[in-house]
């Protein structure tokens, strides 16, 4: 059960931070384009979370460049962090709870080193994430501050496809996107070619690995699903017949889920994406990523001692 659908391969050699040589957990990076920002700019404060520093790096580094476009400060914890959700969701309560204490310790350490920067806005890449930092009372920690998915904040400063392609969506069980409902926001930033795909995808954080047999069995009822969506998008005109079907989600373990279902289309495969890392391709241009890392490299990153 845990073979017969591969795990995604082909992934970052290297996570986020060590691209960008921030991986000593004494230190908080601050990146920011010096050309269009001043230490007067907003700043946010984004918390990656193992999936998207980690696991799919290329999602931590297309928020971080999503932003750097957008022009704000970007703030990243010391070193790398678990919010303590699967810990808690495999029943590890204990280690969970000094997961959780040992971070909001340090955020606010990292809150009055930084203090001068007035952070109002914790930045998510990861519903999960989002769910456990609730807990943390972060408004106690930077005052006044929300908590927002990236997508959502990339929605408030305007950003968005003007000429967007077809596209499914997967909305995860843990949806990060709280403001609106999640198929308005997508349709914003991708175009109204987007059809929502139903059902869990069976990865379902880390029950994937743990039951992979109940996990195969989730994954009959989405495969379903997905071919659905595949019919409707051909017979609508908005996929070529052989085309790609490009399915995009907000979660990394949805991302990984999903991955697992690339040659069960009916023509052509299936892609599996994050909206930020579709958004920055179009946006930014396709090599978006080693010139977002050369360019944070240059200059773009200060690094203050915690």
């Amino acid at each position: 059960h845990f073979i017969n659908k591969k795990m995604p391969g082909n992934l970052p050699k290297k996570t986020a931070r060590a691209l960008l040589d921030i991986e000593d957990n004494d230190y908080v990076p601050i990146i920011r384009n010096p050309k269009a920002t001043t230490s007067e700019t907003e700043a946010v404060f984004y918390f990656p979370g193992c999936g998207s520093e980690r696991l799919f790096s290329q999602v931590g580094l297309a928020t971080q460049a999503m932003l750097w476009h957008v022009g704000v400060q970007t703030v990243l914890p010391p070193g790398y962090l678990c919010c303590g959700y699967p810990q808690k969701g495999s029943g590890q309560f204990d280690k969970a709870e000094k997961i959780i204490t040992d971070n909001r310790v340090l955020f606010h350490r990292v809150a009055n080193t930084l203090n001068y920067l007035d952070i109002k806005t914790v930045v998510v890449s990861c519903g999960t994430c989002y769910d456990q930092l609730q807990g943390y009372e972060f408004d106690k920690i930077f005052p006044g501050c929300r908590i927002i998915d990236i997508h959502e904040f990339l929605l408030e400063k305007g950003m968005k496809l003007d000429a967007g392609g077809a596209y499914l969506y997967h909305d995860p069980c843990h949806s990060p996107m709280k403001q609106q409902e999640p198929m308005k926001t997508v349709k914003a930033l991708m175009g109204d070619n987007v059809l929502e795909s139903k059902r869990c995808c069976g990865e379902s954080g880390t029950l994937g690995v743990t039951r992979p047999d109940i996990s195969t069995q989730v994954r009959f009822r989405k495969e379903e699903e997905l071919l659905k969506g595949e019919a409707t998008l051909r017979s609508s005109g908005a996929l070529a017949p052989q085309a790609n079907v490009k399915i995009l989600t907000s979660c990394p373990s949805c991302l990984q889920g999903l991955s697992r279902f690339g040659d069960d289309m009916k023509n052509g495969l299936l892609e599996a994406d994050y909206i930020v890392v579709e958004m920055a391709k179009h946006i930014l241009g396709e090599e978006w990523m080693p010139e977002y890392v050369s360019a944070a490299n240059a200059g773009g990153i200060e690094r203050v001692l915690v």
